[in-house]
């Protein structure tokens, strides 16, 4: 029998200490491979390049072109690039910037190794993970809720996917098939403005929907 495919990780961050620690966390779980660490925005994008990586572990305070904008300029350029973004700033306008800028998630660097993983693991399988104070800043950020005209089953659509929840996953506990939360999720994306799972969940806590 093969062995499992390892995670292959990419760390961006421009301070040693903390690529350092991020290093040691991912060393010590048998499912990451850690394929590259890149200290400014620009190295991040040329490492991408040759590395490939299933996952990019982003700082946001870089000198030069900070993480939101190097995740911008890589997502213009690979679409499915999958970029976690581990901040030690939880400011909900910041985290609003990274999900618009295409992050899949958002954790702060005082997550503990379980959490790290368990996120790497999500944006991995394409769900998206946003630490509790990052969801309590974004909901923070706009106190007064905006009015979007989702029906019933779209706000349960939209519940479950801000629980990192797949279509598969959210067609069985709604017991419906996949093509009909495709259908719902479609309809989400359209009244709510957006075109990715990251953005719709962002908004969805942005203007206090779920």
């Amino acid at each position: 029998m093969a062995a499992p495919r390892l995670i292959r990780v990419l760390i961006v961050d421009d301070h040693p200490v903390a690529q350092a620690g991020v290093r040691h966390l991912l060393s010590a779980l048998p499912d990451f491979e850690l394929v590259g660490e890149a200290a400014s925005g620009e190295e991040a994008l040329l490492l991408y390049e040759h590395t490939r990586p299933d996952v990019v572990l982003m700082d946001v305070m870089m000198p030069v072109m900070d993480g939101i904008t190097t995740t911008a300029r890589l997502k213009a350029s690979v679409p499915n690039a999958k970029v976690l973004i581990l901040s030690s700033m939880g400011d909900g306008e910041m985290v609003q910037r990274a999900m618009k800028a295409g992050a899949c998630g958002y954790l702060l660097k005082t997550a503990t190794a379980m959490e790290l993983a368990q996120a790497v693991r999500a944006a991995y399988f394409g769900r998206t993970t946003l630490a509790p104070e990052a969801s309590q800043a974004l909901a923070d950020s706009m106190r007064t809720a905006l009015d979007v005209d989702l029906t019933e089953r779209e706000r349960e659509v939209l519940l479950l996917m801000t629980d990192g929840m797949s279509n598969i996953q959210i067609a069985e506990r709604l017991t419906v098939s996949p093509a009909t939360v495709k259908f719902h999720i479609s309809g989400i994306f359209s009244k709510l403005g957006v075109s990715t799972r990251a953005e719709a969940i962002a908004l969805a806590y942005k203007r206090k929907l779920v």
